[in-house]
This record gives structure tokens, C-alpha cells and sequence, in this order.
């Protein structure tokens, strides 16, 4: 409260509009309830750009509106949304890749882990895995795959028949493999793909476990958003 914002030059302030944005919704009305020049700055179209809908929680019916115009400023967060549900759901695939690279390229952290899944997956292209930092991997993986929206509706017959294919060639080669100490000897299936083996994993594995974990957990947008009206 004692920060002296108002201060700044505005072109700071613009910046740190775009800041709130990114970070979160709330971030962004409290900025916009506290005078009528961030209000001002708040409501630019501009910064329509910076704000991530993945972080509103979608039980609150953000406006078809608001998403819209979101997406018409290249907001990376619905470029990405609509990519999955394109890609997954409505099996328009090279639109959906091309909106999920778009996204990427912006540097969208879920857009990079599932453009790269997507890309390995689809085409057997694993160059993609190099775009996300080893270290993040993990974080990641679970920030995509703890989206459920879907609820396992709205996989395409495209996504489920790569599933089995990936069951069928990689998964017995990860169990063979002798690159990592079997924590738990369950069954060779893809539920249990995250406990098998322990850190010692060799990189060929490793990846493989990651496929398997998005084949398994990942959900794509529902279909009550339909992003084909953006």
C-alpha cells in the first residue's frame, strides 16, 4: 500500500498491467479497482495479450466475449486452448499443431510441453524435447495434465488409436530396458508407467515415461467451450 505506483511513468505502469495480467485474473481486477488510471491501463486491448485464462477457474463462465477478444490480440493462453481442442477433439490437426506452435513460440509453458508431446507422438519428432529445460520437465508435465475439463469425453479416435499403438512398440522396450532399479514391480501397463522405475532412468526411457504419463492423464478442453466461435 505504500508502493508509490502511481508515480511511475505510465509507460512503467502499462508494464506492470501486463505483469498482473500474466500472473492472474485477480492480480489484474485488484489493479483495476485501485484508481481510474489503472482501470484505464486495465482495459486496453493491449493487455488482452498478456492474460493466462488458464488460471480463471473455468467454473467461472468466463464471457465468450472476453475469450474472443482475448484471442483477436493473440493471447498465447486461448491460442493454446483452442490448438488442444482443435487437434484432440475436432481432429484438425494441422490447425490445431499450427495454433499450438504459435503459442509455444510465444513461449506459453503448456503450449511448449504439449506442442512437444504432440509433435513426438504424431509425428516422431522428439527435436521438441529440447525446448523444455530438463529441470522443468516435471513441473510442467503436471501443469498440463491437471487441467480436466474434458473428462475423458473428447479424445478423437486419432488420439486413442496412438495410444495403443504407443502401448503396443514403446512400452514393452521401457520395461526391458535395464537403465533404472524397479521400484515396484506392478504390471507392464501404462497406470503404473510413474512408479516403475526409479531416477536412474536412461534419456530414451525417460521420454517415454513422459509420453506415457500425457497418453494417460492428458484431457483436452470440453466441448462446452467451443473455440470454433473465436
Amino acid at each position: 500500500e505504500f508502493f508509490p505506483l502511481l508515480e511511475l511513468p505510465e509507460e512503467i505502469q502499462a508494464v506492470v498491467v501486463e505483469r498482473a495480467a500474466r500472473n492472474s485474473i485477480q492480480d489484474l481486477y485488484g489493479l483495476k479497482a485501485s484508481s481510474r488510471s489503472m482501470k484505464a491501463l486495465a482495459e486496453r486491448r493491449g493487455v488482452y495479450h498478456f492474460l493466462d485464462v488458464l488460471s480463471v477457474p473455468w467454473g467461472l463462465n468466463m464471457p465468450s466475449e472476453l475469450l474472443k477478444a482475448c484471442y483477436d490480440e493473440g493471447n498465447p493462453s486461448t491460442l493454446y486452448i483452442k490448438g488442444v481442442q482443435f487437434f484432440y477433439s475436432l481432429d484438425l490437426h494441422e490447425e490445431g499443431l499450427s495454433l499450438m506452435k504459435r503459442a509455444a513460440d510465444a513461449g506459453y509453458e503448456r503450449a511448449v510441453y504439449t506442442h512437444a508431446m504432440t509433435r513426438a507422438i504424431f509425428g516422431g519428432e522428439g527435436k521438441y524435447f529440447d525446448g523444455i529445460p530438463f529441470e522443468s520437465v516435471d513441473r510442467m508435465s503436471k501443469l498440463v495434465r491437471s487441467v480436466k475439463w474434458g473428462w475423458g469425453l473428447w479424445h478423437g479416435d486419432y488420439f486413442r488409436d496412438h495410444k495403443v499403438l504407443f502401448i503396443s512398440f514403446f512400452m514393452s522396450s521401457f520395461y526391458r530396458c535395464q537403465c533404472a532399479n524397479l521400484v515396484q514391480r506392478q504390471c507392464h501397463c501404462l497406470w503404473h508407467i510413474d512408479v516403475t522405475k526409479d531416477d536412474n532412468m536412461c534419456k530414451r526411457c525417460f521420454w517415454i515415461k513422459e509420453l506415457g504419463l500425457f497418453l494417460r492423464d492428458f484431457e483436452p478442453i470440453s466441448l462446452l467451450r467451443d473455440t470454433r466461435k473465436w
